[in-house]
């Protein structure tokens, strides 16, 4: 979790689902990277596995987590299922990129 004693950007986030899913557990670095390779194209778990250089079980439980909070999708075609941001997502991406931003800055901080 992404300690800091400016609490300035929880009060200009209205999606306080989206902060909470992305700065109030550990792994923040992991699903802002997973939802950064979303928003660039889709992927099913095995491609983005690949391309973060992350293991699969890993990719498929925050997966499971961004999909149950409705930040992305997903659809099965043939025998793969594909991931998609989804349209809240999409309806907060000031919001995304602003928390992801913050993170940035907290980690060149600390």
């Amino acid at each position: 979790m992404v300690k800091t004693n400016n609490v300035q950007i929880f009060h200009t986030i209205r999606d306080k689902e989206l902060y909470n899913l992305i700065l109030g557990t550990n792994s923040a670095k992991t699903r802002i990277r997973i939802l950064d390779e979303l928003l660039a194209k889709p992927f099913n778990a095995n491609q983005l596995a690949k391309s973060l250089e992350m293991d699969y079980k890993t990719i498929r439980y925050h997966m499971e987590i961004i999909c149950k909070h409705q930040y992305a999708t997903k659809e099965r075609f043939e025998k793969y299922t594909f991931y998609f941001p989804s349209e809240k997502l999409i309806k907060h991406i000031d919001e995304y990129i602003q928390i992801k931003e913050y993170y940035k800055s907290q980690m060149f901080e600390g």
